[in-house]
């Protein structure tokens, strides 16, 4: 009997992991189900042995292919989550809304992925089963939400719940990313036209400086500028793989846990821009504990969720931290504000839902005001930001400007 390697949550949000024997994966996760666990990942292992095998790892990797080569971007699936809970809405059954999405997709990736969830449904699977085979083209929450709906007979309302979760983070990350981009994009021209100066433009002065002048010394300023353009003309591929492995060194240190730690925690103390990433994360932290608590998922397992998708060390480690004290019984407003990640506001605001029972809509009302307040701190940014850039390419083109011009004004002289 084949053999399966599966994590799950219990009813308290603990993580589990273990093998069983059953028939085949659905059989898998109906036992586990059985046992009261949430399962998360169900892959079967080759042999009968109790170690993961080469199977293993071959189901594993075929499910990180499909979402490698799938190329179905955050966009697609919300439209299409949107769509589903349309149909589905209107009273369309499940598998026939499914057939008319898969027909009606451009991708050709995700209309296989969509027939393959179809093929799913058809053998007797729940969607959200069908969905946990899709890799990382539906993530961990999005199964959760599906779950939760298929469980309370509301799969529609959570689907479109869903639809308007995925489009609001989307609308966060990319305010974030076009304040966090800008200021890059202007440095990369600062760069590309310093380098296009020292390389071909100065050069060509540095020999007319030595025609004309006949030895005579030089100003510091133009000195200085003619020797750097030196520098990056003899010790440009150095300086260029330098750049390189630092940006590899960055890498290499955001995929270990200590340095993801390190990184996110200089993120969100940076001026300018940290307290605009703070204020995202929290958009994001509300946003998805909200939703999931409203599509009836429960508390424990909730937070689980929303600790792996927030997408900050510092967050997951406060997040882990509040998850253990709820599950000793405590109220989450209190651990929360202990944590000292979160603003007291947010802390108060979840203890008024505590105790008027209404914490979703609590939290999707934080999510709002957090969403607002990143609009208006992006607009402040923008309008902060834009002038001292500016100066800063003006001052780097017109040092290199008035280097050049000293000497001429020198060689006049001397002409006249």
């Amino acid at each position: 009997m084949p053999r399966f390697k599966y994590s799950a949550l219990d009813a308290m949000g603990t993580e589990k992991a273990g093998v069983l024997d059953s028939g085949d994966s659905q059989q898998a996760i109906a036992v586990l189900r059985g046992q009261g666990l949430f399962p998360t990942t169900v892959i079967e292992q080759s042999g009968a042995g109790g170690s993961a095998g080469s199977g293993g790892r071959v189901a594993a990797l075929n499910v990180g292919r499909i979402a490698w080569f799938s190329r179905v971007n955050a966009r697609e699936v919300m439209v299409f989550t949107r769509q589903l809970g349309t149909l589905l809405h209107a009273g369309m059954p499940l598998l026939r809304s499914l057939e008319v999405l898969g027909r009606q997709e451009r991708n050709a990736a995700f209309q296989r992925i969509i027939a393959q969830v179809a093929d799913g449904i058809r053998s007797g699977a729940t969607l959200s089963d069908a969905l946990s085979q899709q890799g990382r083209v539906f993530n961990r929450l999005y199964i959760s939400m599906v779950k939760a709906g298929e469980a309370g007979g509301v799969l529609d309302t959570v689907l479109t719940r869903l639809a308007r979760f995925q489009e609001k983070s989307r609308q966060v990350q990319g305010k974030v990313m076009a304040a966090l981009a800008y200021p890059v994009i202007v440095l990369a021209v600062a760069v590309a036209i310093l380098a296009g100066l020292l390389l071909l433009v100065v050069p060509r002065f540095k020999q007319i400086f030595a025609d004309l002048l006949k030895g005579a010394p030089l100003p510091p300023l133009t000195e200085a500028v003619l020797g750097l353009s030196t520098t990056v003309q003899q010790h440009w591929v150095t300086v260029c793989g330098g750049v390189a492995l630092v940006l590899v060194g960055l890498r290499m240190i955001r995929a270990s846990a200590a340095g993801a730690r390190v990184l996110d925690n200089a993120l969100v103390r940076l001026p300018l821009f940290g307290d605009l990433v703070l204020k995202a994360i929290i958009a994001r932290f509300a946003r998805t504990l909200g939703t999931l608590l409203s599509s009836g998922v429960p508390i424990l397992p909730a937070l689980v969720i929303t600790r792996d998708t927030c997408g900050n060390a510092r967050v997951t480690d406060a997040l882990a931290r509040v998850h253990d004290r709820v599950k000793a019984g405590a109220p989450m407003a209190r651990p929360l504000d202990e944590t000292g990640v979160f603003p007291p506001m947010v802390a108060s605001m979840i203890e008024v839902g505590e105790h008027s029972g209404q914490l979703p809509e609590m939290l999707n009302q934080m999510a709002d005001i957090y969403e607002d307040e990143v609009d208006n701190a992006v607009a402040g940014l923008s309008s902060l930001i834009e002038p001292i850039l500016i100066l800063f390419l003006a001052l780097v083109v017109g040092t290199i400007v008035i280097a050049l011009f000293l000497p001429i004004i020198r060689i006049v002289q001397m002409l006249t």
